[in-house]
């Protein structure tokens, strides 16, 4: 394996395919013992990056203090003055 000029490196085929790598999936990088870890992260950690980049952009609503008001947020009814 080589590192290129921006510092990438590239999964050999045959380990990307034994640990059913696709594009967009996260590893973890880690250094142990002088030697660099790649471990596949899972899908609760990718949606979690997900979820922090949605409220980083904005793309969050809530809190809302009952189900009740999460439902009428869903159905895009405005809440009204003193509504619960």
């Amino acid at each position: 394996m080589k590192i290129g000029t921006s510092r990438q490196v590239v999964i050999p085929k045959l380990i990307h395919d034994q640990l059913r790598l696709a594009p967009g999936d996260f590893l973890e990088v880690e250094l142990r013992s002088g030697k660099v870890i790649f471990a596949p992260k899972t899908l609760v950690d990718r949606g979690i990056d997900e979820g922090l980049n949605d409220i980083r952009k904005g793309r969050a609503h809530g809190p809302y203090r009952s189900a009740r008001q999460l439902a009428a947020a869903l159905r895009g009814e405005k809440k009204t003055r003193g509504s619960a």
